[in-house]
């Protein structure tokens, strides 16, 4: 009997006292505290990093103007009468907006002082009074008043970046020209609008005409491209690999080498797309086509490996229940497998896809560097990407290519945002739990 009532006994382990767990409990915590802590100190430096992005780029998106009384001289724009718009088009119009300047400050006078004075409105004043005068013909031999964009530095004085406490050799901007801002801002003659043309224009050497439409749509090309040839590519691969490619060294040499060529440096590829694309196959530099397969290199081992992972999560049931009804292993593939699988195909394609426009090294390599100021047309024609245009801003000397720089990453960031949103919302969609 007492040695039954001693087997009835509940078991206590000896080491499991008190004191110990109060200690696994405190460890517990502390571990919390600590992923925590990692947490709002990754957070923070991000919004830092937005915040500081943010604060310089946000005066990109809008721009100086200044308003003009410009005498749309008959005998200079259209001596015939016949508003030709082909004679209308080649009229040199800079010198009637610099002409309007001087009859504004009649009291400037010596080839300096006019030289300085002509350099508060853009170049791009010539293009402006161009579209207004073919748009409005009947208004030749009047007088107008037109808004035509500032210069680089009154924009950057407009909207603040010029210290006017600071001495004129440390400024962009001299005290005269400092006297006529400010007299015209008194005028109401200066007005800070929404900056279209940022994204309306392509590159250009003076920054108030600088924009990011070249590069938008080279990028949208190179996307096409990249997209076109990673992805039927990269699922195929995929298909067979997982579910037909027999297990044996051969396969595993190939697992393991797409395993390792998604860790490879993107410039490497760049490399290759030099030595590949343009020296043996000669295609054209700096063209949407070379960098679209560029590009499709690095992100085929990205869109191989969301793949797989993606129709290993398919269950096997759904296999055995195709072949158990007399569907052959492509029909089981095509109609049953693949398109349960095409959620997490896709979402792999759009991230990778989203590291492919952010790309800029293997870019770099095979000329998408050079200066493009029209708009390309085709997949031929020569281009730039948008992280290609900011590197090369990034290295411009002009305080206002500063906040271009920002506010072209904001725009980037934005693409990039909108792209994860997307593979987000189409795995929540259509993603189905066995």
């Amino acid at each position: 009997m007492t040695e039954m009532t001693a087997s009835a006994a509940p078991f206590r382990r000896p080491d499991l006292s008190e004191a110990h767990l109060r200690r696994r409990y405190s460890a517990e915590r502390r571990f919390k505290a600590y992923g925590i802590f990692a947490i709002a100190a990754a957070t923070a430096m991000l919004l830092v990093l937005l915040s500081s992005i943010v604060a310089k780029g946000y005066t990109a998106f809008s721009q100086t103007y200044i308003a003009l009384d410009i005498a749309l001289d008959a005998d200079r724009i259209d001596p015939s009468g016949d508003q030709d718009p082909q004679v209308l088009r080649k009229v040199k119009y800079q010198p009637l907006a610099k002409a309007a300047l001087r009859d504004r400050f009649p009291e400037v006078s010596g080839r300096r002082d006019k030289r300085a004075l002509s350099k508060l409105i853009s170049g791009s004043a010539d293009v402006t009074l161009r579209k207004f005068v073919m748009a409005n013909p009947d208004t030749i031999g009047t007088t107008q008043t037109i808004w035509v964009k500032a210069s680089d530095e009154i924009d950057s004085l407009r909207k603040g970046h010029v210290d006017r406490g600071a001495q004129e050799s440390d400024r962009l901007v001299s005290d005269q020209a400092l006297e006529w801002f400010d007299h015209l801002e008194t005028d109401g003659a200066v007005d800070l609008r929404f900056n279209t043309t940022f994204f309306t224009a392509g590159d250009s050497r003076e920054p108030e005409q600088a924009g990011i439409w070249g590069a938008t749509v080279g990028s949208f090309l190179m996307l096409i491209v990249t997209l076109a040839l990673s992805f039927p590519v990269g699922v195929l691969s995929a298909v067979y690999l997982e579910e037909f490619a027999p297990k044996n060294r051969w396969t595993d040499f190939i697992e393991v080498n797409i395993n390792n060529l998604a860790a490879v440096p993107s410039i490497v590829f760049g490399l290759l797309g030099l030595a590949v694309f343009l020296n043996f196959f000669g295609l054209p530099r700096s063209a949407p086509l070379a960098g679209g397969m560029v590009l499709a290199l690095m992100t085929l081992p990205t869109i191989i490996i969301a793949a797989r992972a993606a129709l290993k999560a398919v269950p096997p049931s759904i296999r055995e229940a195709a072949l158990g009804v007399g569907a052959s292993k492509l029909q089981t593939v095509t109609h049953h497998v693949l398109p349960l699988a095409m959620p997490g195909v896709l979402t792999g394609t759009i991230l990778g896809s989203a590291r492919a426009l952010g790309e800029t090294a293997p870019l770099l390599m095979i000329g998408m560097v050079a200066f493009i100021v029209d708009i390309p047309g085709g997949f031929t024609d020569p281009a730039t990407a948008l992280p290609v245009q900011i590197y090369l801003w990034a290295d411009s000397p002009e305080r206002a290519f500063v906040e271009k720089t920002s506010a072209a990453i904001i725009v980037l960031l934005g693409f990039l945002i909108m792209m994860n949103a997307i593979a987000v919302l189409l795995r929540k969609r259509f993603e189905r739990r066995w």
